[in-house]
């Protein structure tokens, strides 16, 4: 009864995930490169000439990398003086803040995407400000800009610094810098010598992790950068889908995976570095109100920009939504009943949310299933520092860097001929997202698993009970609010998921993001107006949801 490993058949905890990846993501990846660089049991090399031939994916290739390089650098601008406050101070509404700080994150991409355009977009908020003022400005319009795709980037992946390091920042015992200041270091001493060492590991991690998140970004570049942007992940879907040359598009996907897997092994060894175990002491034991008025003006001031960031882009996709022909009213909502096209492929939009919610529930099922079994996999006591857990980590998050277009065209190929004759089945849509939700379940376990005292086991084995009663009444009450962390975050991402689902999706049977698209690649102001109604049912959604989940994590332990 030593750890749960040991009373657990091990073979079992490592089916699981393995045998999941195994069937739905590296026999889809291999299925895709046979089918689509082997066509004929011969490589397609003719089709991969422009590859070397053009300087144009070169230039793809460093364009993906220098707007993560800038996106991850406006991240960390914005996110980590809001770091420091949040592990060093205590004020008025500060669950609710770090619960705002965090819902960009889990944002759906669509609704960020079409929140960004509502506020500065040519039909923007900003703009309709601007005319009622009857100022001498001309019409802001910073769509199909790279500005807007930086300041989207920031405003998703700034709350990922936050957690990160704040959640380790908050630990980081003060008797330390105290020290130092005995031995006459200055402020700007200690922060350098003192308290920067010490979150270089945290600072790195949340640095490769929003680098990837960035660098395989689709649906921020697909909707407001416009034609004229490409990321690889674009590339590739623009590559497969309009020009149909998919030995090319395979080769730019196994480009994009080999830098995810770096980046991914990166990422693990030093998370693994900044695990915060149960038994150190609360982050409040550092914490403090602000005192001087510097302090105060800092706090505050941060903490109104923050609000201000992440909430005007949402409240103007609120506003937008409620303006038909220039007065307020809610007719975007009422055509969500209505089927414009009497169609057969074609469904009212509310019952896209319908269809999300749907999924979802199957997502959090199945997530939870693939995410729990690795957790313990990789925390047990014999792995914790194995060269297994060493390999095994890094493959686990490996589909959340992959790109999402090119697992959607695997499955469709893969999972067409029995016994896996799955492409006209409605499970292949939880399958996907599984593959991208899973993870998040995993790191939101993972850190409570590997801090828990081995001792609390024990006893309960002395005592006689037997394994499912020390997983009922010793693990599960420990282990719950981190379980219902990764249930929210496998609710909102499977709700919110756009790149796979835009390809394996039934027509009569679209989700909200997809439907969101298709509203926007629409002419006319009604279908607009439909795009943004459902956009803002999807971020209601997603929310509620998150807010509801956020008061029962347990303090500031996990990694999202």
């Amino acid at each position: 009864m030593r750890t749960l490993i040991s009373s657990t058949p091990r073979l079992i905890l490592a089916l699981i995930p393995l045998g999941f990846l195994a069937l739905f993501f590296f026999y889809p990846l291999a299925a895709i490169f046979q089918v689509s660089l082997f066509p004929e049991g011969r490589f397609a090399g003719e089709a991969l000439r422009p590859l070397w031939e053009k300087t144009y994916y070169l230039e793809v290739l460093w364009f993906t990398i220098w707007q993560a390089a800038l996106s991850t650098m406006g991240a960390f601008i914005l996110g980590l003086p809001a770091a420091f406050i949040f592990a060093r101070y205590r004020f008025p509404g500060k669950t609710l803040m770090r619960a705002l700080t965090t819902l960009p994150f889990v944002m759906p991409v669509v609704v960020v995407a079409v929140s960004f355009s509502a506020l500065i977009g040519p039909r923007g908020l900003v703009n309709e400000i601007l005319a009622a003022l009857r100022l001498a400005v001309g019409p802001i319009d910073l769509q199909r800009t790279i500005w807007i795709i930086l300041i989207a980037h920031t405003f998703y992946n700034t709350s990922v610094v936050i957690r990160l390091v704040g959640g380790f920042w908050a630990h980081l015992d003060p008797r330390l810098g105290a020290a130092a200041a005995t031995l006459g270091a200055s402020p700007w001493q200690r922060f350098r010598h003192v308290t920067t060492p010490l979150l270089m590991p945290a600072i790195t991690a949340a640095g490769v992790l929003v680098f990837l998140f960035n660098f395989t970004s689709f649906g921020v570049i697909l909707i407001l950068g416009g034609p004229g942007f490409s990321t690889l992940e674009v590339e590739i879907y623009n590559t497969a889908v309009r020009l149909f040359n998919l030995p090319l598009a395979a080769v730019l996907a196994l480009i994009q995976l080999a830098f995810t897997l770096a980046l991914m092994v990166v990422y693990t060894r030093l998370q693994a570095r900044v695990t915060v175990p149960l038994d150190l002491r609360p982050g409040e034991y550092s914490q403090r109100r602000p005192r001087t008025l510097v302090e105060r003006a800092f706090v505050y001031g941060t903490l109104t920009f923050l609000a201000l960031f992440f909430l005007a882009p949402l409240a103007a996709l609120i506003f937008r939504s409620l303006s038909v022909g220039g007065e307020t009213g809610l007719m975007n909502y009422q055509n969500l009943f209505v089927n414009r096209r009497d169609s057969v492929f074609f469904v009212t939009p509310i019952i896209a949310a319908r269809n999300s919610l749907m999924f979802a529930a199957a997502t959090v099922l199945f997530s939870l299933m693939v995410g729990v079994s690795a957790a313990y996999l990789l925390a047990g006591k014999k792995s914790a520092n194995s060269r297994l857990t060493a390999v095994l980590d890094p493959i686990f998050m490996l589909p959340l860097g992959a790109s999402a277009v090119t697992l959607g065209f695997g499955i469709i190929i893969a999972l067409d001929e029995p016994p896996l004759n799955l492409r006209t089945s409605l499970l292949i849509i939880p399958i996907a997202h599984t593959l991208i939700a899973f993870p998040f379940v995993l790191r939101a376990l993972l850190p409570v698993l590997r801090g828990f005292n081995p001792r609390l086991r024990e006893a309960a084995g002395v005592m006689g009970a037997q394994p499912w009663r020390v997983i009922r009444h010793v693990d599960l009450p420990i282990i719950a609010p981190a379980l219902l962390v990764g249930v929210i975050f496998a609710f909102t991402i499977s709700m919110g998921e756009f790149g796979a689902t835009l390809l394996i999706s039934r027509p009569q049977f679209p989700t909200l993001p997809v439907a969101i698209y298709r509203l926007l690649g629409q002419p006319g102001a009604a279908n607009y107006g439909q795009a943004l109604a459902l956009s803002v049912i999807l971020m209601l959604t997603t929310t509620i949801g998150f807010l509801g989940i956020e008061r029962l994590r347990y303090g500031d332990i996990g990694e999202f």
